[in-house]
């Protein structure tokens, strides 16, 4: 099912089935809440960078639970991210297929069937108000629901349907910003809105590390125009469907691969993607017309990217997915921001640097809009400059060639 009419379902559908279930819950009232729980679902439809993001706060239920107790709700085709990393058990992730209206409303019955059966007691809310999370949170019959609330902010209505409901702070990074939903568990319902918590720290993403069939698959892929030896430049020039608006010029990548390829007679550029995105990458590949340059968009499994970045230097990317599965890996990493801002969505990565234009009218994006906006020119990321951008990946690379003490390459 395509991002706009998942977004138009949960708007036209969404508000008036909150609308009811808050007028049952005021009704019935709320089942006796336990304390502590005993089991936590996670409820995190869509983007898999945003469910990496997370970590901090899945961690937090882990160390409350066990890993064996905490789940996660996710769409079918998101759920790759979770399998690769293991961070719960894969049979804890419940994934709903989104082909169609009747695929979705199948997955939710028997996810909300087996939830029920196995009593959950504690559901998190990670959508930014969507409805759809929030009904799927209510009948899943945990008695306790963490989710942001607006408190009269502008977001759109989802009804009254959590227990524990968090103001959203948009000067929060969304790490911090879920890992709070998981602490509003020890809070008394009617403690809300006053928190009397200070922002949580920052934490460390464990690392992925491929396994010797995982590097060999790789190579097999990259046979013929690798070199083991040569620095390795993956540019990644697409932006999932949800914000189209993210996406930097393709024609500027195909320049920075020029600069790369010049800057370096070893390097390797590689363009990455994923499936559908195949003939806008090969178009690069032929537009850059180097021997160097290959593309990948396509044929990678999900653990074959994660190993692609174990296996190179540096990802130059749009701010999207990819940003988030390289924090999970050594790769140095330029992130290209413009829609939405660096300081609540960049990667949880040292080795991580984004750049932002800087305009008056970005980030355009945000909670309380639904994630959407009215613009039709992305000037934000038009203005980030090809020579910024090929400096921050020369800079990149090469301080990585000084940490593991390379040379760098002539200039």
């Amino acid at each position: 099912m395509r991002i706009s009419t998942m977004r138009r379902v949960d708007r036209w559908l969404g508000v008036p089935i909150c609308a009811l279930l808050t007028i049952l819950r005021k009704s019935i009232g709320d089942r006796p809440v336990p304390r502590p729980p005993a089991f936590i679902v996670f409820f995190k439809l869509a983007e898999q960078g945003s469910t990496v993001l997370a970590w901090p706060a899945i961690s937090n239920a882990i160390a409350r639970v066990g890993r064996d107790r905490v789940y996660f709700v996710v769409f079918e085709e998101n759920r790759a991210i979770l399998d690769a990393v293991e961070w719960i058990p894969s049979e804890n992730v419940l994934a709903v297929r989104s082909d169609n209206i009747w695929s979705v409303t199948v997955g939710v019955l028997r996810t909300l069937r087996r939830l029920r059966r196995i009593g959950v007691d504690a559901a998190i809310d990670l959508e930014f108000f969507a409805r759809s999370s929030a009904i799927l949170a209510y009948l899943s019959g945990a008695s306790r629901r963490a989710g942001f609330h607006a408190y009269g902010g502008g977001a759109g209505y989802r009804g009254d349907l959590c227990t524990h409901k968090v103001s959203f702070n948009g000067h929060l990074h969304t790490s911090q910003a879920f890992e709070t939903l998981v602490d509003a568990l020890d809070r008394e319902p009617a403690d809300f809105p006053a928190y009397g918590m200070r922002a949580p720290e920052a934490e460390a993403l464990p690392e992925f590390h491929p396994s010797a069939a995982d590097e060999a698959s790789v190579r097999q892929l990259l046979e013929g125009v690798d070199c083991a030896a040569a620095p390795r430049i993956l540019l990644n020039a697409n932006a999932s469907d949800l914000l189209p608006l993210r996406r930097w010029p393709p024609e500027h990548y195909v320049e920075v691969a020029h600069r790369m390829l010049a800057d370096d007679p070893d390097c390797r550029v590689i363009f990455t993607g994923g499936p559908g995105e195949e003939k806008a990458a090969a178009r690069l590949v032929t537009e850059v017309g180097s021997p160097r340059c290959v593309s990948l968009a396509g044929k990678t499994t999900f653990r074959d990217l994660l190993t692609l970045f174990t296996m190179s230097d540096v990802l130059v990317t749009n701010d999207s997915g990819p940003a988030h599965f390289a924090a999970l890996t050594s790769i140095e990493v330029v992130t290209l921001f413009g829609p939405e801002t660096p300081a609540l969505f960049a990667a949880l990565s040292p080795r991580n640097q984004p750049l932002s234009a800087g305009l008056v009218c970005s980030p355009c994006v945000n909670a309380f809009n639904d994630r959407q906006s009215s613009c039709t020119n992305n000037v934000c990321m038009q203005m980030l400059s090809v020579d910024q951008v090929s400096d921050a990946a020369v800079r990149t690379r090469e301080r990585r060639k000084h940490a593991s003490g390379q040379r760098p390459a002539p200039r």
